[in-house]
């Protein structure tokens, strides 16, 4: 029988835990042609919550339904090509005459498109190999406007172009999102900072062009009911206090409280009952597991940045990041060589900004630090 605590992905109702209300909501929004900037802290379920919100039968047969993670972009062109594959793999199983479509739509890179022996095209540029994005990105618009259906596009992690050092593309991107009318998008990001520069700012192109909507953590009693129920129709008990625990630990993200739980559920039997007294131990477990791991990141950041990130770690959360006290406080070389570190840190993801909170990213990286005695 499945762990019912997935800690990859979507996989369906079943092992998704409330969201009741956000998931009318998108649906309506939607439904009713907004566009949407999805926003949250990172690890929270914006991503299973899209896939939910598509997870119906009114969208996946009255609608063309897209998710699109361009977390792995760095250009324009990047992300077009991460766009053109992510369309063509969810048309693919949709029978020839849908993908046909979108193909004969694609003559900047016809012959790029590559094809197995029973026919079933595959999209075959590589990263950085797109030679025309401008044209490409126009292709896939207009099919995005003809598709026969509406279309509904989530782009995850979209804060990654205001990283891409090229003002126009927020301006590209914001024209080709309002003159397609058949088309609706969700833009999903967590690094707050950066989302909020793209959406609320008068100076940008999307000021002013979609609903936002800020998503907030899963609350204890419906994480402690849905953690409970699946455990008891599996044949074991959870003691309630063990998702307290876990909710307070974990500041209500829920990755780490399912992943935690996923282990907890495998070394619970059938009759038997998860208690209290098992947290560390299985928290020690994932933390190990990833010992070789946070060692080769920590041994590969530059010297500054590291120092920084250990401060980070060891103080939890810090609002003066640069101010005299933190520097101080850690014996760090100055205030600008912190706010140098800290940029370099962003942009690797080891640290995140949350209304102009920062703290570590990965709360099991903190933990292997506090086990090694190096915070």
């Amino acid at each position: 029988m499945r762990n019912p605590f997935v800690t990859n992905g979507y996989a369906g109702a079943e092992y998704f835990c409330d969201r009741v209300e956000e998931t009318d909501i998108l649906r309506n929004l939607l439904r009713n042609e907004n566009n949407v900037a999805l926003i949250s802290s990172r690890r929270i379920g914006k991503t299973e919550l899209i896939n939910h919100v598509f997870d119906c039968d009114e969208f996946r047969e009255g609608y063309h339904c897209f998710l699109v993670d361009v977390y792995a972009s760095r250009t324009l062109s990047d992300f077009v090509n991460i766009l053109g594959k992510a369309v063509l793999d969810e048309l693919k199983p949709k029978g020839r005459g849908v993908w046909e479509k979108f193909l004969y739509a694609l003559t900047s890179v016809r012959s790029e498109i590559s094809f197995d022996i029973n026919g079933t095209p595959s999209w075959s540029v590589g990263l950085g190999d797109l030679h025309n994005p401008s044209a490409t990105l126009d292709e896939i618009f207009s099919y995005l406007q003809n598709a026969g259906k509406p279309c509904l596009i989530a782009i995850d992690e979209f804060q990654q172009i205001a990283k891409y050092g090229d003002l126009s593309v927020e301006a590209t991107l914001r024209t080709y999102v309002q003159r397609t009318t058949n088309a609706h998008f969700i833009f999903s990001g967590s690094q707050r900072h950066l989302m909020d520069g793209i959406f609320t700012s008068p100076s940008r192109p999307f000021y002013q062009s979609v609903t936002i909507m800020n998503l907030q953590p899963l609350s204890l009693d419906k994480y402690t009911e849905f953690a409970v129920s699946k455990f008891s129709q599996r044949g074991r008990r959870l003691d309630p206090e063990v998702v307290s625990e876990i909710y307070n630990r974990f500041d209500a993200i829920t990755s780490y409280m399912h992943r935690v739980l996923n282990v907890l559920f495998s070394k619970t039997d059938v009759g038997e009952e998860c208690t209290v007294a098992m947290i560390d131990e299985a928290i020690d477990l994932i933390v190990r597991l990833s010992s070789d791991t946070y060692e080769s990141l920590l041994y590969q950041m530059p010297v500054k940045q590291r120092n920084v990130f250990l401060a980070l770690a060891a103080e939890g959360k810090v609002r003066e990041i640069s101010g005299s006290t933190f520097v101080k406080r850690y014996g760090l070389i100055s205030s600008s060589s912190v706010v140098s570190a800290v940029k370099g840190l962003l942009e690797k993801d080891f640290i995140t900004n949350d209304r102009g909170e920062y703290s570590v990213y990965d709360k099991f990286f903190t933990l292997w630090l506090s086990r090694k005695g190096l915070i």
